[in-house]
């Protein structure tokens, strides 16, 4: 069967050049003897930070658009990219940085015609398969099919909208959204994955601990950097301080990783592997960009199931849990985000009160798939 070849559009700063870094590297020069400021300190796009007036006199400044550094790995993304999709970039620059934008593009990217290049602050009146952008704003107000966060430190805090961590998570997005028209249902019949996907307040904890009662459905150990919830059992996740995740995580001890209302959690093989080559099937509450990992590792071993509640259900969950009140503005503010995300799941499943029947739902669906 042909496959469909998808329309794929890429923000350019931060995504394939570097703009935040490189205009810290150009401020701290420019200021030998102060405290240099970091990309870090950067909490969102725009006037934010540290000398924060001179950052944005920087993208206003036709050289430092013409100057940019290319992002390692770009120049091969595209290229892989370009071979699956149609690639369109879609910037944001001043008037007067247009042509300087243009020729860095037409010139480092030459596989993409240049009448791909779409410039312009209107990015949500763009309509495409697939529009990968830094910045959240731009996401958010995206009419794309599946609008992807590439994260930053500047977005890190954001929770519920569909996001990837690399170019190789992003191509795996790619792969699976355009192998979607011809892949076959998944079957978990001799091990695979179960990721339950659903906004916060899903009841995807409680489904999941009533799955593991099950014969054959195991819940792997989950590292994060969360704080341990009053009343919850210290194994229900791995508990690991910020520093202990990052050095693991650049070891490449996990197989995929995500922030969630500003913590890290993180999947290992080493949790996965053997439940799924013993023939059980691993349960993983999840949010949609480490399942997206989880699914293009595991393929047709691995099934994304949509937890849908209502919302006002959703919420009361939400409001009544022990957790801050930034967490609980977070995780409501994201529901509409993570609401689309049924889109990309496997199967969606209807929670009410009772999780039980939701259960055995589930595993009717994985006996009926079995070889």
């Amino acid at each position: 069967m042909k496959k469909y070849r998808i329309r794929v559009g890429l923000d350019v700063d931060d995504t394939l050049y570097d703009c935040n870094p490189y205009a810290v590297s150009i401020i701290n020069s420019r200021h030998p003897d102060d405290e240099p400021i970091t990309v870090e300190e950067i909490k969102h796009w725009g006037a934010h930070g540290r000398r924060y007036e001179e950052r944005i006199q920087l993208y206003n400044d036709p050289e430092f658009v013409r100057t940019q550094p290319i992002t390692e790995g770009a120049q091969e993304f595209v290229k892989k990219l370009s071979e699956i999709a149609d690639v369109f970039f879609v910037t944001a620059v001043p008037a007067n940085c247009m042509s300087a934008r243009a020729e860095r593009l037409i010139k480092d990217f030459p596989e993409i015609p240049a009448e791909n290049i779409i410039m312009g602050t209107r990015k949500d009146i763009i309509s495409l398969d697939i529009m990968l952008d830094d910045g959240a704003h731009n996401i958010s107000s995206s009419r794309a099919a599946y609008p992807v966060l590439f994260r930053k430190p500047w977005n890190t805090d954001l929770s519920g909208l569909l996001s990837v961590n690399s170019y190789d998570d992003f191509m795996h997005f790619c792969e699976m959204v355009r192998n979607s028209f011809s892949e076959k249902f998944p079957v978990l019949g001799n091990g695979g994955v179960l990721c339950l996907v659903g906004p916060s307040g899903s009841s995807k904890t409680e489904i999941a601990t009533e799955l593991t009662k099950r014969k054959g459905f195991v819940k792997p150990l989950v590292s994060t950097t969360r704080p341990r919830r009053r009343g919850e059992s210290e194994n229900a996740f791995r508990f690991i301080g910020e520093d202990r995740f990052v050095a693991e995580m650049k070891a490449g001890r996990f197989l995929e990783t995500t922030v969630y209302s500003g913590y890290h959690f993180g999947t290992s093989e080493s949790a996965i592997k053997p439940i799924v080559e013993r023939g059980d099937i691993a349960v993983i509450p999840i949010d949609i960009c480490g399942a997206i990992t989880l699914k293009n590792l595991y393929r047709q071993r691995a099934m994304l199931v949509f937890t849908r509640r209502e919302r006002s259900a959703a919420i009361k969950s939400i409001i009544s849990r022990d957790i801050d009140l930034d967490d609980k503005t977070r995780r409501i503010m994201s529901l509409d985000f993570e609401y689309r995300n049924s889109e990309v799941c496997d199967v969606e499943v209807l929670v009410g009160d009772d999780v039980s029947a939701v259960v055995d739902k589930l595993i009717d669906m994985v006996n009926q798939k079995k070889e």
